[in-house]
């Protein structure tokens, strides 16, 4: 009990009236509460999710001060607690009859519409609070949260940067402008905002957080250990700032720092799927493939639905060439979200060491139906199809991937290739100019994929001709 504090009474009077409630309820013997203290009580029963408790709290004290509107809106947000909006809604609007200056009707008013996602109505009744409220940053706050709800990200920047004018250890605030500046994209305006509010606030550990996430949006990543490491200095046990700090660490390829941090989270929380999966990629990395397995394997027994940790597993196995081990384990990534391009890719890719070539085929389409990004996806799986001598539907592939990608000049040295192959000299002569035009350092993965060209005249004459 001692965690409650409510804002009228001391620690102490709160929990002897507590003691005296919960008495009153078990002996059911009428005892005299004054107002406030029974809307501490629920109050309290309310943040704990007892709600069997504050249902009666809220009877009790409807039933001894039945025209009390503050304890009528704590019996609307118990309504709206329930899913019962509508009459919440209902008293809210009797309350507001009679008394129209409650800031707390309108701000549950507004989260009640918030909670059936009707975001100008939660705004206009947020708003209604703000001349009224006496903590008018948790207001702003509110706005810029429902802003964000409505995908508003510029308008939800405005109303959060308001609430951290007025009171700068708003931690929510705070914790939100990040997101802020993340969807809006405004990652050198975020670095700004924060330097300005840490000279004000140096030993806001929250800030120098949200500073190194910034920096490491920008690929600062150096900066951004700087800002954890201030954040760590100023409060030791903040593990998210490990983790954030090792996350940099890696994205520098210090892969045996990160380690290190990444296991100084352990320390100040229970160890978790995610920080085990990226202690085995750091240790991939490092090519300590044992190590990687043993790492992946622990964020699978914690969390068996972690799809990545089971696709690094087959990675990893694939690398130990322990390759019809690796298919069960992609398989199983694939089961938990079949939806990943990436999973397909791997599942491609394993398929045809295992020479199941039809089977790779399907795989390799379905990473381009999951709508894959890159080039790299229509050159390996032209490959599969010239290795299975599926020379028309590799020649097919190769048009489609130069038509989503016409300036990748990797594709097109590879249909240049191909044209060479299949007999279409002049064809595969037109290509490769285009290739060389667009890049001609790349000319030499053509002479790696079919060397021969490099004894015909014709061939090495026009590559010679764009040698600068």
């Amino acid at each position: 009990m001692s965690e409650f504090e409510g804002d009228g009474l001391s620690n102490e009077d709160f929990e002897n009236s507590l003691k005296r409630f919960e008495e009153m309820i078990s002996l059911d013997k009428p005892q005299f509460f004054d107002a406030d203290e029974l809307e501490e009580i629920i109050d309290y029963y309310m943040q704990w999710f007892n709600l069997e408790l504050a249902k009666k709290a809220i009877d009790y004290a409807t039933e001894q001060y039945p025209i009390n509107s503050s304890i009528k809106i704590k019996k609307a947000q118990y309504l709206s607690s329930q899913h019962n909006t509508r009459d919440a809604l209902l008293l809210l609007n009797e309350i507001e009859a009679v008394e129209s200056t409650n800031s707390e009707l309108y701000m549950t008013r507004g989260f009640i519409y918030s909670q059936i996602g009707l975001s100008e109505q939660a705004i206009e009744n947020f708003k209604s609070a703000l001349p009224l409220a006496e903590f008018k940053d948790e207001v702003y706050v509110a706005i810029g949260v429902e802003f964000l709800n409505d995908e508003k990200a510029d308008d939800a920047l405005y109303y959060l940067k308001k609430a951290i004018k007025l009171n700068s250890e708003n931690e929510v605030a705070l914790n939100e402008l990040s997101l802020c500046f993340e969807l809006t994209g405004k990652s050198e305006e975020a670095i700004s905002f924060y330097e300005n509010y840490i000279d004000g606030s140096p030993y806001n550990y929250y800030a120098w957080f949200n500073l190194g996430i910034s920096y490491n949006r920008l690929g600062l990543y150096e900066k951004a250990v700087d800002a954890y490491d201030y954040a760590i200095a100023i409060k030791d046990n903040f593990s998210s700032a490990y983790f954030n700090k090792a996350n940099s660490l890696a994205q520098q390829e210090k892969y045996i720092e990160a380690i290190a941090v990444y296991k100084e989270t352990f320390k100040h929380e229970e160890p978790d799927a995610n920080t085990y999966y990226y202690i085995g990629e750091c240790y991939e990395n490092l090519t300590q493939y044992d190590d990687a397995l043993v790492n992946y394997n622990r964020a699978i027994k914690l969390d068996p639905a972690y799809a990545d940790a089971w696709l690094g597993v087959g990675i990893v196995l694939d690398y130990q060439n322990r390759i019809t081990e690796s298919i069960h384990y992609v398989k199983k990534a694939l089961e938990i979200n079949p939806h990943m391009p990436e999973y397909w890719y791997v599942f491609a890719e394993v398929q045809h060491k295992l020479g199941f070539l039809e089977e790779a085929a399907a795989a390799y389409l379905r990473v381009i139906e999951l709508g894959y990004n890159e080039y790299d996806v229509y050159i390996d799986y032209a490959k599969l199809l010239y290795d299975g001598e599926y020379y028309k539907d590799c020649e097919k592939i190769l048009a489609d991937g130069i038509k989503k990608f016409p300036n990748t000049p990797e594709l097109i040295y590879r249909m240049s290739g191909l044209q060479m192959e299949l007999g279409r000299k002049q064809d595969g002569m037109t290509f490769l100019e285009n290739a060389l035009q667009l890049d001609y350092s790349k000319h030499t993965e053509l002479l790696e994929y079919l060397p021969i060209l490099e004894t015909d005249t014709a061939v090495m004459q026009l590559i010679q001709s764009f040698k600068k």
